[in-house]
């Protein structure tokens, strides 16, 4: 068997440049040995992403550090491949998990923080915590404070919008696995929705994505959606009403922007 040809030099540079799958070569009508085992692992590794174990306990532990007592809270999914069969049921709390937060609202509040395990636990727990602990420095500086933090089992991002409403929420963040890739299998996503409720669409939402390794980095995702918090609690709009300008060289200061209470 001939071994395959190295790419030219252009090519080459454009794998350089991403981590997709670019003219990958052929050994008579299928692919390259190298090349079809990587793609054998990667698809392990985000099957395994999908089914590996949510650290609550870790998380919930990660949270206490930063001095944010947290509560665990259930979808009304049974098991995992309840989840997977029926994304609807990950959108919804359980009756159990409604009564806690009802005991726990004590009047609204500027930002709840829900961490969910979504399509890859692997990303939350290996990201979430860390993430957190960028942002709450940020956000302490802008006079910002969470009033309520949530880890959730069975999570959808809409999962949020019960959450966000139950509690009084102004602002819901949620940090939740997305969907395994072959070139990521730990990206985590954050979601922020103004005024939650239930019904809300993605349209109303942002979305700060691709969080991890090869990714954007925890400082950078910090930053981002910290800026989209004030934004968003300043203008009291999220999603296409509200374009991600955090990147700019000098972002304008905001006005009219207190902490309540």
């Amino acid at each position: 068997m001939k071994t395959p040809a190295p790419p030219s030099r252009s090519l080459q540079r454009l794998r350089d440049l991403t981590p997709a799958r670019v003219g990958l070569g052929r050994a008579g009508a299928s692919l390259p040995t190298e090349a079809l085992l990587h793609f054998t692992l990667d698809h392990a590794r985000a099957r395994d992403a999908v089914h590996a174990a949510f650290d609550v306990s870790g998380i919930l532990s990660g949270l206490d550090d930063l001095g944010l007592a947290a509560c665990e809270v259930l979808s009304r999914t049974r098991n995992r491949a309840d989840y997977l069969r029926r994304p609807d049921l990950g959108r919804m709390l359980d009756q159990a998990s409604q009564q806690l937060l009802a005991s726990r609202n004590g009047g609204a509040c500027a930002l709840a923080v829900v961490i969910g395990d979504g399509l890859s636990p692997t990303a939350v727990n290996a990201h979430a915590i860390e993430v957190m602990r960028r942002l709450v420095p940020r956000l302490a500086i802008d006079g910002i404070d969470i009033g309520h933090a949530v880890v959730a089992t069975g999570a959808r991002v809409a999962l949020g919008d019960e959450i966000g409403a139950i509690l009084g929420a102004r602002m819901m963040l949620m940090l939740i696995g997305e969907r395994p890739g072959l070139s990521a299998s730990d990206s985590l996503g954050a979601y922020l929705t103004f005024a939650p409720k239930i019904g809300r669409t993605d349209a109303e939402r942002n979305c700060v994505s691709n969080i991890h390794g090869a990714g954007l980095g925890h400082d950078e995702a910090a930053f981002r959606i910290a800026w989209l918090i004030r934004e968003g609690l300043a203008r009291e709009v999220t999603g296409v009403a509200l374009k991600d300008e955090s990147g700019e060289p000098a972002p304008r200061p905001i006005a009219g922007y207190s902490s309540p209470g």
